[in-house]
Parts: C-alpha cells; structure tokens; sequence
C-alpha cells in the first residue's frame, strides 16, 4: 500500500512471505545442498499428508506437473484431451508437447468452469482424458466429469492451479482424481516462487513421474553427490529437467505451515467484498456453494453491463486511475492465435465462455491486505458504479 497524490494504491498481489521463508532459504544455503534433496521430500510428505494423497511428487512449475501427467498416461500424438477455453495456455499447451490436440470445451456461466454437458459433445474415438480446470479455486462439478470421464473411459487430471486449499463435497482436492497438478507460482495461495506439485494415489504413475521429472534416470540418482551415494546412475528414458530445488522446499514447508491462516484471511477478504457487492445492481459477486470450499485464489467480480454505461476494460481503468490493480482471468484460448491457426478455432466457437470473460475481472484478495486496503477497494469499485451506473 502506499500514498500518492491522496489516493491509495492497492496492488494486485503482494506475496504471503517474509523473514520466515528468508529464514528456511538460508539454513538450505548454509547446508551446502541446494537442488532436490532432503527437503524436497520432506515437502512432499507433508504436502501428501496435507491433501489426503497416497503421493505428492514436486516439480518446477505446474506446467511440469500437467505435462508429466499426460506422459505418465501415455498420451499419444493424435489424441484428443479435453480442457475448458476458459484458463491459461499452460493447460492447453502442454497437450501440444506430446502432439495431442487440445479439445477446447465451453464454461457454466455461474462457475466459469468446464460445462460436462459441453465436454460430452465433443468427445470423440480419439479422446483420451479431460482436464478439469478450478478456476480461482471453485472446485468444477467433479461429480459429473467423474461420470462422464468413467462412461467415456477418459482419464482425469485435474489442473488445481489456483486450488489450495479447497474441497469438493468434503474430499480435498488433490485426493479426488487420478492425479492433480497445483502451482506455487509467486501468486498462488502456496508460494515457492516458481513450483508445482502432483498428487496421485496410483503407484505405477506416481513412480513414472518421479523418474520422468528428471531426466528419466532411476530415483536415487540424486544421492550420487551426497556422502552415501554413488556415482553410477542409469537412464530409464528420455525425461525432462522437470525437480523442484531444495532452497523453493523450504520455503514451500513455511508456507503450507500457514495455508491454513492464509486461507482464512483470503476468506475473510471475500466475505468483505461479497458483503459490499452483492447489494449493487450492476455487479456480479461470485458464487456461493454449500457442496464445496473455494481456495479464494481469485475474487472474480462480473459487470452487469446493461445497467453501466461502460464496459469491462473501461471499468477496470477507472479502477487504475483511482490506484486499484486488478487482472482478467482469462482470455479463452480459442481467441489467441496460436490456437485459431493451429486448431481453427474462432470467436463464437465458444459463446458462454466469451459473454462471461467480456465482463469479469478480478480485485485484489492477498493474505496480507490491510483493512484499509481492502476499503480502499471497496470504496473505488462503488464509485466507479456510482459514477456509470444506468
């Protein structure tokens, strides 16, 4: 937060980190072992433990975690796997990595996350898995994407990018699907900087990704530098440089001591908005679920345009003048260009999902938000309501 001109600026997102983290960083760097090692997987067990998981195996990125989830069920060039228009391209590029095609499928409006009915009419012969997206932490009908996937024998990975911690009728996610792939990028609800992890309760999968995370040479590899290990390894395949480091587990280790905390204050931010929005004619609050916990990674706010004077986009500039961040999430893919030349999608291939991105965008909601901060928001959105309301 700061001062300036009189008008308080709110970033979008500021980290949950501090002299902790610092803290966890420099004992790593003192021990002199700074790449995937003990803590690593010390991280992993608690992480396993955290979600109710049989595995938890740390990556580099989510983007690693998605792609070594679709090698390790053996996605073949030409197959199709099934994913919402509505995320970021890491879900729809690494479908590419292995020659599949990205099946793009259209969102429910009042989630904005994949429509299972949408997702059925377009499976076909080739369509091997569908990835369930959790967009800004609301768990997707998972119930219905089960059925469907069980019917159609599709497998599931589940992108929980934004998903910790959540729970879909009282099971974590992370122990519900076949695998799940959650992001510590420096914005998520867990942050190690950049990072991922995986979560699966199949043995056979859990130990394909272990050994394709780095370099597809046999697990204890790792120790071979360490006193007791030594120096002969064998490669098993040809893997990628997909481990996370000891130096981001220990951070990772602080931060899911607090998910807890940091979950609670992200909940007690949304409450506040939800309390001040949802009386206003022209907004659209998230939506509230008995049968499932959202993460609170994103506070999505929709416009209803017919009763505002200005769209989306002009909106959230009146919210930058007045020093507010905010962000959209997320362009559909089937309007990026990569995707229209490649695969030959188009705009109003996807109607549902185009009308909601049209007018949502999302406010700041971070663990460490001043109470000023958060009326500060408030008080901006209001006004610029009140300022272009019909």
């Amino acid at each position: 937060m700061s001062q300036k001109s009189d008008v308080m600026t709110v970033p979008f997102h500021v980290a949950a980190v501090g002299e902790q983290e610092a803290q966890a960083a420099a004992e790593v760097i003192r021990s002199g072992w700074l790449t995937m090692g003990p803590r690593t997987f010390e991280f992993e067990r608690q992480f396993a433990a955290y979600v109710g998981a049989r595995h938890a195996i740390a990556v580099s990125s989510c983007t690693a975690a998605l792609h070594l989830a679709l090698e390790a069920i053996g996605i073949q060039p030409g197959d199709e796997v099934l994913l919402p228009t509505t995320t970021f391209t890491a879900t729809g590029e690494v479908v590419c990595y292995l020659g599949a095609k990205p099946v793009l499928v259209d969102v429910e409006p009042a989630s904005m996350n994949l429509d299972p009915a949408d997702a059925v009419r377009r499976i076909t012969s080739r369509t091997k898995a569908i990835i369930p997206v959790h967009l800004a932490g609301v768990p997707c009908e998972m119930e219905q994407i089960q059925g469907l996937a069980s019917t159609h024998g599709l497998r599931v990975i589940e992108d929980a990018a934004h998903s910790l911690p959540a729970s879909y009728r009282g099971t974590p996610i992370g122990a519900l699907s076949e695998i799940t792939a959650f992001s510590f990028y420096a914005t998520k609800t867990l942050t190690t900087g950049e990072g991922g992890m995986l979560t699966t309760a199949n043995d056979q999968i859990a130990e394909r990704m272990r050994i394709m995370r780095l370099h597809g040479i046999e697990r204890e590899a790792w120790k071979r530098y360490s006193g007791d290990g030594s120096w002969f390894y064998q490669v098993l395949d040809a893997g990628f440089k997909y481990n996370m480091t000891d130096i981001q587990a220990a951070i990772g280790l602080v931060q899911l001591g607090k998910c807890d905390d940091l979950s609670t204050a992200r909940q007690a931010i949304a409450d506040r908005y939800t309390a001040a929005f949802s009386c206003m004619e022209a907004l659209q609050v998230p939506e509230s679920y008995t049968d499932r916990k959202t993460s609170w990674h994103l506070y999505v706010l929709r416009l209803r345009t017919e009763r505002l004077s200005i769209g989306r986009d002009a909106f959230v500039s009146e919210l930058k003048r007045r020093g507010i961040g905010t962000s959209v999430h997320f362009i559909p893919l089937h309007l990026h260009p990569f995707y229209q030349n490649r695969f030959g999608y188009r705009p109003g291939d996807f109607p549902q999902a185009e009308a909601e991105y049209a007018r949502a965008f999302s406010l700041p909601i971070f663990p460490t938000m001043s109470s000023a901060e958060i009326e500060a928001v408030i008080t901006s959105v209001s006004e610029v309501v009140q300022a272009f309301g019909r």
